[in-house]
């Protein structure tokens, strides 16, 4: 490859200047198919890298090496903190005012517990260079003033007056990690760094502990600005097919020429290495209708190599997933097999995210005796492989996933190009070359070379794990006195306070919240923000046809350029499934590639497939369909991909699954249950504003009953009976009852399939596509029909409890669909009751981590949702006044036309080929037509002020016999909210 081919970048080379740059390395990554491009700032020491391709997506990102010396979560409030006005843009909240402003595919920050970054991306030019423009100016020139640090990082609050005046903590960031803290995989994750890594950064808390976050002052968090958000300690990064010259020209012009260069000393020094490992032990809030016997974690953790070292980082890896990769790994085979707990502890795995990196395993839902033995059985089975070695086929099946999911291109969670900033920040950040993160020949033949020549993986085990003192027992502690504790603490912590204070105190605390409420209300001039237009939104959908010809209905065939990799996937309907079967089907989906089948247990079939797949699995879907019936589809989909050479191997295994499942293995189903529960658990507090919504729609609609038994609390408490019923080892209903629904589902005439990839494999697909159609058994009925289930009648009006310190507020009540004229209006209604209304009313002024307005076009469904809420009665008074603000009209043509820009950029937002098609076939299965998309997106680009404010008229008011509410929360603050609303309570109930 010549330096000329790249044709977004003609003729850079290295040693050239480009600016105030000197060009350092030019490379061509040919995995990914791009130009790396390495630059640094001959003035400030900025770094800069640039990855050149075809990509429409263009992003960008600017990071910088934040090493917090205490608790008090100072770089995570200043990350909110500069968000809040700039020199350029000295207005309230411009990161928020531009999410209405612009096409943006992605717009966020992040914490780390060493860095702290920026990133965006676009596929509109002129939005690129609006939204960098703002990033630039928020990160090197922001405001901090005092009230935005009060409200996103804490501040007091005083209630009442004279004997009955009360001091309180508020603040966003507050609020969030009170409610992090809450979360036992939080507390447990925190917690490991802070005993791995005793004497460096990673011992506090990054997030803010919020036992510490009320001691840090506005002057620390702004020195703490000028120390490490300058260029001498930036690292820029530029990815996608619009010009590196205008990037690096905009930069230099807009801050680096302003900067010279400094010593930010924000090194992260190597952990001192221990001697003799160490046991130590943390605790976490349980609520107190919780059983605290089984609810342990116990892990042993160890500490690895330097994050610099790729060869070394690359060869953890592979162990990583030779010891707990699959089911079928040896370590995570023993500790599931002796049945002390119910998953692999949060915090499992290689974790190449610090300056040391460091490997973790154990297991969660144990007993305070088990971490002893759970020791035993993770040094044992690490003594055996070391001794007697390891599978060679353990090794290529890890090799080969590392492989696999390099060369995958997606969009899941982040862009492609934030996805690729992310994977090489640790390294890069801490002096690593990004050429050796992005392109790992070089290790992998390294690797292949010393696996070839004996025992290699062996002795890196003994050497990172046996021999390795620096390595700790670590126990999590369930504690049901902790939050109340914690309460107390806060109590007289804020006693103390107040009792020191004079009355001239408290007038200055009333002074700033009238001064905070008087920010948040005011109107401010956005016109200095930058904008597009509505002629910048592209008229049209993204359409990905099927391609004719090539295989025959109920198969369709997509030819599209997926780099070598191919996708299939299917649909099987459920409509037939007896209603009384109906709750299983989630865990159906989760085991039915976990239980191996008649021809091959559990753990040939997970060695399998990590060996020729990059992963099978099946899901549960509840719909509406989009044709004129508006009837509940329900269906288990399933997907498949692989490299093109594993096509045949791929289609063998899927066979299997679906023609011999096998759930006669009991002990491993019963783990399979534990497992789920386990999971499903564990999303509670992270998903909360999800739930709660489920719960607040359930009634509405057949789709949205089922979606709630399927996919929330519903759900856990769907496996928490199974979990029950199978304690004493009786599983054989639970078995018939799986193979029932198998039995109903994979039949020749319920079946849809989707083979996804380039013309040369959907041409190889043809035979393996026929064999697994002729092994479905004959018959069967079309199960793509409503299923027979009973809707609940009635609103709920409910709160349900857990072990959380903070509240996720729902409510939702009925509109209607997207074939309806209004619908447009409604989508645009809801980007700006989050925009003007919500953000200032749940956010700024209550101190929630968010508050949004979601509108469901499928099932004609309005709902208000709250994140990490630290109020329920004030967040449902909230709800009630946006039917006032949405029908007062206090919003111009240029707010809808900002909605409008929010509403397109998720329309829009592309997919790479695989997972564009894959969609396409799934709006194919529920009836969503391309010519419905594009009639509603037409009439989303003609909307106006008249026609959204018609719309507010019928569908708000404050009629809440219509209205559902859902709350989730602890029970103190239930019944606390429950003593204010009267007649109007919450009926409580238990998650």
């Amino acid at each position: 490859m010549t330096m000329q081919k790249d044709a977004n970048n003609p003729g850079i080379a290295p040693g050239d200047r480009l600016g105030g740059y000197a060009v350092n390395k030019v490379s061509y990554l040919t995995d990914i198919q791009s130009w790396l491009y390495q630059l640094e700032h001959e003035g400030t020491g900025a770094r800069h890298i640039h990855i050149s391709n075809m990509d429409r997506e263009n992003t960008f990102g600017v990071a910088f090496k934040t090493v917090p010396t205490d608790s008090t979560g100072v770089a995570h409030i200043l990350e909110h903190t500069v968000l809040c006005g700039s020199e350029r843009f000295p207005v309230r909240d411009p990161f928020f005012s531009m999410l209405k402003r612009s096409l943006s595919t992605f717009m966020n920050a992040f914490t780390a517990s060493d860095w702290t970054m920026y990133p965006f991306a676009t596929q509109n030019r002129k939005d690129y260079y609006n939204l960098m423009s703002v990033y630039l100016d928020a990160a090197f020139f922001p405001v901090i003033d005092e009230l935005s640090f009060k409200q996103e990082g804490h501040r007091l609050d005083v209630t009442g007056t004279g004997n009955d005046a009360r001091l309180e903590y508020k603040g966003v960031v507050y609020n969030e990690m009170k409610g992090a803290m809450s979360s036992p995989d939080q507390v447990m994750v925190r917690s490991l760094l802070n005993a791995l890594y005793p004497d460096t950064t990673y011992s506090n808390n990054s997030g803010g502990d919020p036992a510490v976050i009320p001691s840090l002052t506005h002057g620390q968090l702004k020195a703490f600005h000028a120390r490490h958000y300058h260029p001498s300690n930036a690292y820029f990064y530029t990815y996608g097919n619009l010009s590196l010259k205008d990037h690096l020209a905009f930069i230099e012009e807009r801050v680096l020429g302003r900067f010279s260069r400094i010593d930010p000393k924000t090194d992260v020094p190597a952990q001192s290495r221990w001697t003799a490992p160490k046991t130590v032990a943390y605790h976490y809030p349980l609520d107190r209708s919780e059983d605290p016997a089984k609810k342990y974690q116990a892990c042993l953790a160890w500490l690895l190599t330097d994050i610099k070292d790729t060869f070394e980082v690359l060869v953890a890896a592979v162990i990583e997933q030779v010891l707990i990769g699959n089911a079928a790994s040896p370590l995570r085979k023993a500790l599931m097999d002796s049945q002390l707990g119910t998953a692999l502890s949060d915090g499992t795995g290689f974790d190449a995210e610090n300056r040391d990196t460091m490997f973790a395993v154990g297991l969660k839902d144990v007993s305070e005796s088990d971490p002893e033995k759970i020791e035993s059985i993770v040094l044992d089975v690490l003594k055996s492989l070391a001794d007697d070695g390891i599978d060679p086929e353990l090794v290529e099946s890890a090799i080969h996933q590392i492989e696999f999911h390099r060369k995958e291109i997606t969009n899941t969670p982040y862009p492609y190009g934030i996805k690729l900033l992310i994977g090489v920040s640790a390294s890069w950040l801490h002096g690593g070359d990004p050429e050796r993160m992005l392109q790992l020949d070089a290790d992998f033949n390294r690797l292949r070379q010393s696996l070839a020549s004996g025992r290699f993986l062996e002795d890196k085990i003994r050497h990172y794990f046996l021999d390795n003192p620096h390595r700790v027992r670590f126990s999590l502690v369930p504690d049901q006195q902790m939050a109340e504790r914690e309460n107390r603490r806060v109590e007289k912590e804020l006693a103390a306070i107040l009792a020191g204070m004079e009355d001239a105190d408290l007038a200055n605390i009333r002074a700033d919240a009238q001064a905070l409420e008087k920010l948040q209300e005011s109107q401010e001039n956005l016109a200095c923000l930058p904008t597009l237009q509505r002629e910048d939104i592209p008229p049209s959908v993204v359409r990905v046809d099927p391609t004719p010809g090539v295989l025959q209905e109920p198969v369709w065939a997509y030819d599209q350029p997926t780099s070598g990799i191919f996708y299939f996937s299917g649909g099987v309907g459920a409509g037939g499934i007896d209603r009384r079967l109906l709750p299983l089907v989630p865990f159906f989906c989760y085991a039915a590639s976990k239980m191996g089948t008649t021809d091959c247990d559990y753990t040939q079939m997970a060695r399998r497939m990590d060996l020729y797949t990059g992963g099978i699995g099946f899901s549960a879907n509840a719909r509406t369909r989009f044709d004129d019936s508006g009837d509940c589809l329900s269906f288990v989909s399933f997907s498949g991909k692989c490299l093109n050479r594993n096509q045949d191997r791929m289609f063998e295994i899927l066979c299997e699954l679906i023609s011999r499942v096998d759930f006669t293995n009991h002990t491993r189903l019963r783990q399979l249950v534990l497992e789920y529960r386990a999971g499903l658990e564990a999303a509670v507090v992270h998903n909360g504003h999800r739930l709660a919504i489920s719960l607040a729609s359930r009634n509405f609609t057949p789709a949205n009953h089922l979606q709630e038994i399927w996919g929330g609390i519903h759900q856990l408490h769907t496996i928490k009976q199974v979990e029950t019923e199978t304690t004493d080892g009786s599983l054989q209903h639970l078995t018939a009852s799986l193979q029932a629904i198998a039995n109903t589902l994979f039949n020749r005439n319920n079946v849809k399939l989707a083979a996804i990839g380039e013309k040369a494999m959907l041409d190889r697909a043809k035979a393996p596509v026929n064999t697994l159609t002729g092994a479905l058994a004959a018959g069967g009925a079309d199960g793509f029909a409503p299923p027979l289930m009973d809707v609940a009648t009635g609103l709920p009006m409910e709160g349900w409890s857990t072990s959380t310190a903070v509240s996720f507020v729902a409510q939702t009540f009925p509109t209607v669909r997207l074939d309806h004229a209004d619908s447009p209006a409604l989508s645009v209604i809801a980007k700006m009751l989050r925009s003007m209304y919500l953000h200032r009313e749940i956010r700024e002024k209550g101190g929630a981590y968010g508050g949004f307005a979601l509108y469901n076009a499928e099932d004609g469904l309005f709902s208000f949702g709250s994140y990490r809420d630290p109020h329920i009665v004030g967040t449902l008074t909230v709800y009630d006044g946006a039917a006032d603000f949405i029908r007062s009209g206090k919003f111009s043509e240029e707010d809808v036309k900002e909605a409008i820009l929010q509403v397109c950029s998720e329309i829009d937002k592309p997919d790479p080929p695989g997972p564009a098609a894959r969609k396409a076939f799934y709006r194919r299965i529920i009836g969503l037509s391309d010519e419905t998309r594009m009639r509603n997106k037409e009439n989303l680009l003609k909307l106006t002020r008249k026609a959204v404010l018609n719309a507010a008229e019928r569908y708000f008011d404050n009629d809440h016999a219509k209205k559902a509410v859902a709350v989730i929360s602890s029970r103190d603050l239930l019944d606390t909210a429950n003593a204010k609303m009267g007649e109007k309570s919450l009926a409580i109930h238990t998650v």
